[in-house]
């Protein structure tokens, strides 16, 4: 892969971490200066079923984060856009919507299959 389109790979991938770790900081901050009190019972569960949903939500980035890391280290290490599995280069198209990915898009369907097929 050309370094102008790699850099822009690692441009877009430092600014999603950037903005994932906002978004979290913010979380921590609603979290932590609400003193909410809520007499009601019913209140109080809706208040913390939406925080155990805002955590795992958190939890979700926190792993899509870790998985932007690796993608940084791929393009440091030239190793970027090239299938795990196969060898081969994965497509732009694959690369663009998901540029975490480390399988092309036949690799990933022979895997979502047998994963299918085992019941996971």
């Amino acid at each position: 892969m050309k370094p102008k389109k790699l850099e822009h790979y690692r441009k877009l991938l430092t600014q999603g971490i950037e903005d994932l770790l906002s978004e979290a900081g913010k979380t921590v901050s609603d979290m932590t200066n609400g003193k909410e009190n809520f007499p009601d019972v019913t209140d109080r569960a809706t208040l913390e079923s939406e925080r155990n949903f805002e955590l795992r939500i958190r939890d979700r980035e926190r792993k899509l984060i870790m998985k932007m890391e690796e993608a940084i280290k791929r393009i440091d290490e030239g190793t970027f856009g090239i299938c795990e599995i196969c060898g081969e280069l994965i497509s732009e198209k694959r690369l663009v919507a998901r540029p975490v990915t480390t399988l092309c898009i036949n690799c990933k369907t022979r895997q979502e299959k047998v994963e299918k097929l085992k019941g996971e």
